[in-house]
């Protein structure tokens, strides 16, 4: 990408910081503390702020819902999160720079052993509040429900659910420390994670976004940031 018109800048930086909005709920994505976060999200916020010329402010959060809400109040602007339908009447999506999935985990004995089998009547599922994996099974299951909490499998073993719902790679750590536990190893959600920011954009700031995270896909940039926090460089997302 060559120079950035300043209209962009001016548009998607206003007051002359790039003010970012960060889910530090979900490990895939960033890592760290609010004082010094770190990860792929980070990452891309730091190279936006880079081709803009501007520095670049961190706005924190522990759920997607709260990094959301920072955006569409005026408190950052820009933001990452899955693509939803919830979300897309209020937030300009990029293509998504990464993909990672959802799935399930449920006690040792449980009859379930797809993804499928769970949707069936009187099956409680545990999930994040205001979580992608919330807004798609509120969205699609036919007969299980959502139980929501601050964490899916907090809300599973203090309301003894189910099922509990989460992202595949802290799910499996924490079946991994926990033996009364199993993975169902099928996803039921693919998560297409995306740079946001808000509708009112002008068209060329939306553009500028959606090209950058397709060149930081292609020239390698979005897989080296994930080995760089420790996850694993094939979660990028396909072109386009």
């Amino acid at each position: 990408m060559g120079t950035v018109n300043t209209a962009v800048i001016h548009d998607l930086a206003p007051e002359g910081t790039l003010r970012a909005s960060i889910n530090l709920g979900n490990p895939v994505l960033a890592q760290g503390t609010p004082a010094a976060p770190s990860g792929i999200t980070v990452d891309i916020a730091r190279e936006i702020g880079a081709r803009l010329g501007v520095p670049v402010e961190f706005a924190c959060f522990d759920a997607a819902r709260k990094s959301y809400e920072a955006m569409a109040t005026g408190q950052a602007d820009i933001c990452f999160l899955a693509v939803e339908p919830a979300r897309e009447a209020e937030v300009a999506f990029t293509p998504p720079y990464v993909v990672i999935e959802g799935v399930y985990a449920v006690p040792q004995g449980a009859p379930y052993t797809t993804a499928a089998e769970v949707d069936r009547d009187g099956v409680r599922i545990g999930v994040k509040h205001g979580s992608a994996y919330d807004l798609f099974l509120s969205r699609t299951l036919r007969h299980a429900s959502v139980v929501r909490g601050a964490e899916g499998v907090e809300v599973f073993r203090a309301e003894e659910l189910e099922v509990a719902a989460g992202i595949r790679q802290p799910l499996a750590a924490y079946v991994a420390a926990h033996p009364d536990l199993r993975l169902i190893e099928d996803r039921f959600m693919q998560i297409r994670q995306a740079l946001g920011t808000t509708k009112g954009r002008r068209p060329e700031t939306v553009r500028f976004l959606r090209e950058l995270i397709e060149e930081l896909k292609a020239n390698g940039f979005v897989a080296d940031a994930l080995r760089r926090s420790g996850q694993a460089g094939e979660l990028v997302a396909p072109p386009g």
